[in-house]
C-alpha cells in the first residue's frame, strides 16, 4: 500500500497522448500483470477474512461489540486490496459516483465506504452550482478526477478508524 516513489516538488506528467507501439504493448502488459495481481491479492484476502472470521468465533472472551468487530474485519479487508499503479484510461463520468462506479468496474475492485459517502456528498454539492448541469469531466478533467479518487481512497483504507467506520454505519443503519 506504500507508494513506489515519495512525493517531491517535481511535476509527474499524467497523460501521454503520443506514446509509441512499444510503450503501449508494454503498459498492455503491464496491465495484464496488474490483473494477476488483482486475483491473487483477491484470494488472499478471502483466505484472511475467512481466517479472521473463524479466529472471532472460536474465541469465547471476544467481547467486542460485533458492529465494532465487522468495522476492523472491513477495515483489514480494505487495507489488503492494492491501489492501482497503472492507470491509463481517461474514463468519460457525469457525477462522482458515476466515476466511482466505473473505476469499480475498471479495476474490478471495491471503493472504501468512506470514500463512496465523500463522493456522494460532492455530487451533492455539485448540485448548488452554476455547473451542475454539465457532466463532471467537461468541469475537471477525468485524470485529476480519478487520481483524487485514489488519493482519498489511500487516505480511507490506511487512516480510517474502525470505530469511526462503525459510527458512520450506526448512523445510516447500514447494520443492524
Amino acid at each position: 500500500m506504500k507508494r513506489p516513489m515519495p512525493w517531491n516538488n517535481d511535476q509527474v506528467d499524467l497523460v501521454s497522448l503520443d506514446d509509441s507501439d512499444n510503450e503501449a504493448s508494454d503498459a498492455k502488459k503491464s496491465a495484464e500483470t496488474a490483473n494477476i495481481n488483482i486475483s491473487a491479492a483477491e484470494a488472499f484476502v478471502d483466505q484472511l477474512i475467512a481466517t479472521k472470521l473463524a479466529s472471532l468465533a472460536l474465541d469465547p472472551k471476544t467481547s467486542e461489540d460485533p458492529l465494532l468487530r465487522s468495522a476492523r474485519i472491513y477495515q483489514d479487508y480494505m487495507n489488503h486490496i492494492p491501489i492501482p499503479i497503472l492507470r491509463g484510461s481517461l474514463i468519460p463520468c457525469n457525477s462522482w459516483l458515476g466515476l466511482a462506479k466505473s473505476i469499480k468496474e475498471l479495476y474490478q475492485q471495491p471503493l472504501h465506504y468512506l470514500t463512496n459517502k465523500l463522493l456522494k456528498q460532492w455530487d451533492q454539492a455539485r448540485l448548488e452550482t452554476e455547473d451542475h448541469y454539465k457532466p463532471l469531466d467537461a468541469v475537471i478533467h477525468p485524470v485529476k478526477a480519478e487520481l483524487t479518487i485514489w488519493l482519498i481512497e489511500e487516505v480511507h483504507r490506511l487512516t480510517a478508524s474502525p470505530h469511526h467506520v462503525a459510527k458512520k454505519w450506526l448512523e445510516e443503519q447500514i447494520i443492524s
